[in-house]
């Protein structure tokens, strides 16, 4: 009993991390822009705020709405939004920063696209994030940001960023000082750069299976390269959209982000381009092995049967002689009935033909170089 309870919360596991294409969480039929829905696998709502203070950080772990709004009196602030449970608290977090309705749906409803939108009193940036390891972890994070402010919510905790809150906390960087779309900026890099190691660990699995395949191909492997296409499927379909958003987010005549900070996010889009270069390699790659399994597994049946051909060729004849010298007719009776019967020799003289014909056909088949 206790083993079919490990069996099922295994299997259990399994199920959650399989990423997913399809969501079935969308607004009521009719509802009016602007409506917030819940969801009840959403992870609590936490505020993490960091205060930047000219030369001096502060950061506040599990802030309350009073601590918000205070820090937002003083100096620029990163307000990192964890969890989207608490609906009510995600509308007055909007209201503080001045945020679209639509922007507020937009960043409740977790099945967005990556995207830009340009709203009046800022943009909103859709962007889905991974922790550079596992192609499971893909989780939504929105952000949007002023001339003081930037603020991003994420779906559950565990993220990408430590690099950024560590360049923060390094007194005398530049990101401190160039302002909020800097920080946007370094904030969309960070995401991006861990698609590299994610990307790097299929890629040495695809090496890995490719060797298998080659020398001893498993119908696991087969199960293997479904999966990573699966999954490099889900990365495509995380980049081609923010390839085009971080397009428009460099674009001085939008104006989106100040003159100093565009040179930075073509950079990031350079990144993207290339990101999306390796998918597709890879993508390619996992079909072309997948091509190379067919073939080995068909090139090993052929390589079967062929030996099972030649093997049958050969004992086809013996057989024959073997059932010709085995009727026993009477020599008694008639000269005629198998007069090798009775030779002194014939017993050795028949197996020593057989054996004569099994070699001579070898000979042939090696000579004709079927083996």
């Amino acid at each position: 009993m206790r083993k079919q309870k490990t069996r099922q919360k295994q299997n259990g596991g399994q199920q959650a991390a399989k990423t997913r294409f399809v969501t079935h969480r969308r607004a009521p039929v009719g509802a009016p822009p602007g409506t917030l829905i819940a969801d009840d696998k959403a992870a609590p709502t936490t505020l993490r705020i960091i205060r930047i203070l000219g030369e001096r950080i502060e950061e506040i772990a599990e802030a309350s709405l009073p601590e918000l709004t205070a820090a937002m009196k003083e100096g620029s602030i990163w307000l990192d939004v964890v969890g989207l449970a608490d609906l009510d608290l995600i509308s007055e977090i909007g209201k503080l920063f001045g945020l679209d309705g639509l922007a507020v749906e937009d960043i409740a409803n977790t099945s967005q696209r990556p995207k830009v939108d340009i709203y009046e009193n800022h943009p909103l940036i859709v962007v889905h994030m991974f922790d550079g390891v596992s192609v499971a972890s893909k989780e939504q994070l929105a952000m949007v940001f002023d001339h003081r402010h930037v603020v991003t919510f994420q779906e559950r905790p565990g993220d990408c960023l430590d690099p950024v809150r560590k360049r923060l906390a390094m007194p005398g960087g530049r990101i401190r000082t160039r302002g909020p779309a800097y920080l946007a900026y370094a904030i969309l890099d960070t995401i991006l750069d861990a698609y590299f190691p994610m990307l790097e660990r299929i890629g040495e699995e695809l090496e890995e299976l490719e060797d298998r395949i080659t020398s001893q191909p498993h119908p696991r492997d087969v199960a293997r390269l479904h999966e990573i296409k699966r999954e490099l499927l889900v990365v495509k379909r995380a980049l081609w959209p923010s390839r085009e958003m971080l397009s428009a987010l460099g674009r001085e005549e939008l104006g989106i982000v100040p003159r100093d900070v565009a040179p930075f996010l073509r950079d990031t889009y350079d990144h993207a381009i290339q990101l999306i270069d390796v998918v597709e390699t890879y993508r390619e790659l996992s079909m072309g092995l997948l091509d190379l399994y067919l073939s080995s597994v068909s090139t090993r049946m052929n390589e079967v049967v062929k030996v099972l051909t030649i093997v049958s060729t050969i004992f086809i004849p013996l057989t024959f002689l073997a059932g010709i010298w085995g009727m026993n007719f009477d020599t008694a009776d008639s000269p005629w009935n198998m007069p090798e019967l009775s030779a002194y020799f014939g017993y050795p003289a028949a197996l020593g033909s057989m054996a004569a014909l099994a070699i001579g056909l070898v000979l042939f088949f090696r000579w004709k170089k079927w083996l």
